[in-house]
């Protein structure tokens, strides 16, 4: 039986490259998100994480084997510049839209006897980093929520992890990599002396949604050239 797997923000970078190595490896994939992926052999929801209605989610089948949640910020300001609204909408994206979703799929993931849920940290919510107030406060809830999620599932056999990554090459870091001057710069701030690519966070997003990882849960994997772990010489 083809496993069914949810990837919330499919339609560009880290999902969309996701999405693409689950269906060769035969996953039925369904995609939720504001735009639908330019890909063959999804089936897509229209869904929002700043205004979620988890009633579309109805449409879905019986049992879910896995939900992929990647929407995500990059909102980088001096503490003194973040408005409430700066860290309400972080919040409300990164960490009450994976709220939603889990709680709209939870009845489907219990019923697939054995499951996994992926989920989306950064490196900056374990190394302090400037300007990065914001969004490391609501990834670092992300981080709390996997561990907590991990322990209350673990008895329905839903494994839950969450992937860490340093600078990865998105549509949502363009700013960040935007010259040949700033790509060079990152590439020097990475122990493994590159930023990251989005099939590199694929490759491992695609290995905690199947059974090869069925004995790793509550895992916050860094996923970051080293930046999170190494300091060079």
């Amino acid at each position: 039986m083809s496993k069914n797997i949810l990837i919330v923000g499919a339609s560009s970078g880290i999902g969309l490259e996701t999405a693409k190595l689950l269906i060769a490896k035969g996953y039925q994939v369904y995609s939720a998100s504001r735009n639908q992926p330019d890909l063959a052999g999804t089936n897509h929801i229209t869904w929002d994480a700043q205004n979620p209605d988890n009633q579309v989610f109805a449409s879905l089948p019986d049992e879910i084997h896995g939900i992929i949640y990647c929407p995500g910020t990059i909102n980088l300001k001096p503490f003194h510049r973040l408005s409430q609204d700066d860290f309400k909408n972080d919040f409300q994206i990164n960490v009450l839209g994976a709220v939603s979703v889990i709680q709209a799929i939870l009845p489907k993931l219990k019923k697939a006897d054995g499951a996994s849920i992926v989920m989306f940290s950064t490196v900056a919510a374990k190394l302090g980093m400037g300007f990065h107030a914001s969004v490391a406060a609501s990834k670092g809830a992300i981080e709390g929520l996997t561990l907590s999620l991990a322990a209350e599932l673990a008895p329905a056999k839903i494994r839950v992890n969450c992937i860490a990554p340093s600078l990865t090459d998105t549509p949502l870091a363009k700013n960040l990599l935007s010259s040949d001057e700033k790509k060079d710069a990152s590439n020097k701030r990475h122990p493994i002396g590159r930023f990251g690519t989005s099939t590199d966070i694929a490759n491992i997003a695609s290995f905690l949604i199947s059974d090869e990882s069925s004995w790793i849960t509550g895992q916050i994997m860094g996923v970051d050239g080293g930046m999170g772990s190494i300091k060079m010489m």
